[in-house]
């Protein structure tokens, strides 16, 4: 994969991962990868492409916080990884993780979603 490319005037673009459970995000946090689904991937590489930087804020579902943020370090490609031993995952790509913490929702409770009817962020 290709590293990415200083694009300083391009926005930041931010993403909230949700995973199925608590081995998938610390798959990631030790081997710096990530896979998701098909549907996801066409928006997260444009992003990646357009973007000066890609956020990837990870939260498993019915977990009530946010496990950590990285940063998405590669393009998603073809290459997959029997790691997350579930079907339905896309190509593997490089995140590099910046903090690896677990953080309630509630702390991010004024933060809203515009994109989303204004909805809290979780």
């Amino acid at each position: 994969s290709k590293s990415p490319s200083p694009r300083p005037n391009m926005p930041v673009r931010y993403f909230i991962m949700k995973s199925s459970n608590l081995q998938n995000i610390d798959i990631s946090q030790q081997k710096g990868i990530w896979s998701t689904t098909p549907n996801n991937e066409r928006k997260l590489n444009r992003a990646f492409w357009e973007s000066s930087t890609v956020c990837l804020i990870f939260s498993v579902q019915g977990s009530g916080h946010f496990q950590g943020f990285a940063r998405m370090a590669s393009e998603i490609g073809c290459e997959k990884s029997q790691d997350w031993g579930s079907a339905g995952f896309g190509g593997v790509f490089k995140v590099e993780w910046i903090r690896k913490e677990s953080i309630p929702f509630h702390f991010a409770h004024h933060l809203l979603n515009p994109w989303n009817d204004n909805k809290k962020v979780q």
